[in-house]
């Protein structure tokens, strides 16, 4: 027998790819402490903190508007089944969190579909779950868009637009202007 013959099977790692967009990332640089270059593991046992203190989170975003702990993830395996998921929860009092369309007050939790939208204030984050075999540990994989990922990944807008034509979370900026748009777009 070979080295190759004998070596471990390799497992796949259960990978979660987070999309980041705020749309004053330009000026404000909140992305700034997040990795973008690699994936990170994550052991299994822990919780993914996303937040403003860096005492507390793992994955920190540099705004005064975001909590001090903002939300968590955490990775586990359905009862009976082999199947890996994660769990959302919010923990800014301030704040809700939605989750595709799904609002979620303080201490509010729910099972992360394998793709959505998670958003708070002006925040979006595109989360698609990669599965995989390892139980032992997770990745997480930040992306950062350039553009709003409700637009750019063609998924329904989840906050209603008024009358006006104007969401008010798009143009929270104030040295941008709205642009107009055509009703069909």
């Amino acid at each position: 027998m070979t080295s190759f013959e004998e070596a471990e099977t390799e497992e796949t790692v259960t990978c979660l790819h987070m999309t980041f967009y705020h749309p004053c990332q330009e000026e404000k640089m909140m992305f700034r402490c997040l990795n973008f270059c690699k994936r990170e593991q994550v052991r299994a046992d822990e919780m993914a903190k996303f937040g403003r203190d860096s005492n507390v989170c793992r994955y920190n975003l540099m705004d005064t508007r975001v909590s001090r702990i903002q939300f968590s993830l955490q990775f586990y395996r359905k009862l009976h089944s082999s199947e890996h998921c994660f769990e959302i929860k919010n923990l800014s009092k301030r704040t809700k969190l939605t989750v595709n369309q799904t609002e979620l007050g303080y201490l509010n939790k729910i099972d992360l579909p394998w793709r959505c939208i998670i958003c708070f204030g002006d925040y979006q984050i595109l989360a698609e779950i990669q599965e995989g075999e390892s139980m032992d540990y997770f990745e997480i994989h930040p992306h950062l868009a350039e553009a709003p990922v409700l637009q750019e990944r063609s998924l329904p807008s989840l906050q209603p637009i008024p009358e006006s034509g104007i969401s008010s979370s798009i143009f929270l900026c104030q040295d941008k202007s709205p642009t107009e748009m055509d009703e069909n777009e």
